[in-house]
C-alpha cells in the first residue's frame, strides 16, 4: 500500500466529489424500483432476489427488468407463491422478463432463496435480520454456515453489496455496519489500484477480492468512515473512466 496519509487524503477528495455530485450517481441501478413501502416485507424481497442474479451483467438493465417483472408478476417476489409454483412456470416468467439470463441455473437460485426464507423465516427477510440481532457479523456468519441455502447471495462481493443496498433502500439499521466491507467488483478493484490501496499486480491475483476488502478495512480503521461508504464513489469514479483527477 502507498503512503497511508496520502491515500486517505485522496479518499476524502473522492468522497467530497461524490457528495457534491461531481461523480454523477443521481441514478444508481437500484433506483429502478416500484417505490414500495421501505419497511415492507415486499420491499426487502424486491431488493434481495434479483441481487442474487447480478452476475457479470449490466446492473442498470437487470434492475429495469426486475421492476417490470414486479409490476406485471408480483407473485414471483413472494416466497410462498414461488415455492408453490412449478419450476417451468417460474423459469418462463424470469426468462421472459430477462431477469434470468441463464434459464436453468438462475431460476433455481431464485427458488432456493425463496425456500430458505420461507422455511426458516416465514418468507420474511426482516425476521432473518431480527433473528441475527441486526448484526452484520452474525448475518454473514449464518450465511457462510448455510451457504448452499443462499446461492450467490453468500458470495463475498454480492453479500456485502446486498447488505449495503438493504441499508440504502429499506428501513433496516445494522448495529455493526463497519463489518460491511467494500464489495470488490471490477470497478472497485480498478479504483483501489488507482488510489494505491492495491498494486496492479495484486489486481490480477485470484484472491484479489479478499485483498481489497482487507486493505480497505485496515486503511479506514480509526477514521470516521467505514469501508462500504467508499464503495459507490469508487464505482462511479471508475465507471466514469477516472476523468476526475485526484
Amino acid at each position: 500500500m502507498d503512503n497511508k496519509q496520502q491515500i486517505l487524503l485522496r479518499v476524502e477528495q473522492l468522497l467530497n466529489a461524490y457528495k457534491n455530485g461531481i461523480l454523477g450517481g443521481e441514478k444508481m441501478p437500484e433506483h429502478e424500483n416500484p417505490g414500495l413501502d421501505i419497511s415492507s416485507k415486499e420491499n426487502y424481497l424486491y431488493f434481495t432476489l434479483p441481487m442474487a442474479l447480478n452476475y457479470q451483467r449490466n446492473s442498470f438493465v437487470l434492475w429495469e427488468c426486475a421492476n417490470k417483472l414486479y409490476h406485471d408478476a408480483p407473485a414471483v417476489y413472494d416466497c410462498k407463491s414461488v415455492t408453490d409454483m412449478p419450476d417451468d412456470e417460474l423459469r418462463n416468467i424470469l426468462v421472459k422478463y430477462k431477469v434470468a439470463l441463464q434459464p436453468n441455473k438462475q431460476p433455481e437460485i431464485w427458488k432456493i432463496l425463496c425456500n430458505t426464507f420461507l422455511q426458516e423465516f416465514d418468507g420474511d427477510i426482516r425476521r432473518f435480520f431480527r433473528k441475527m440481532n441486526f448484526e452484520v457479523y452474525q448475518i454473514k456468519a449464518y450465511i457462510q454456515r448455510n451457504k448452499k441455502k443462499f446461492p450467490y447471495l453468500g458470495g463475498n462481493k454480492i453479500n456485502n453489496y446486498w447488505l449495503y443496498v438493504m441499508e440504502q433502500y429499506t428501513d433496516v439499521s445494522f448495529k455493526d455496519r463497519e463489518n460491511i466491507t467494500v464489495a470488490p467488483d471490477t470497478h472497485v478493484i480498478q479504483a483501489s489500484v488507482k488510489l494505491g490501496v492495491i498494486t496492479n499486480a495484486e489486481s490480477s491475483l485470484p484472491n484479489v477480492q479478499e485483498i481489497v476488502a482487507a486493505r480497505w478495512k485496515e486503511l479506514l480503521q480509526e477514521t470516521e468512515h467505514v469501508p462500504i461508504d467508499i464503495h459507490t464513489p469508487m464505482w462511479l469514479w471508475s465507471r466514469g473512466k477516472f476523468r476526475l483527477e485526484l
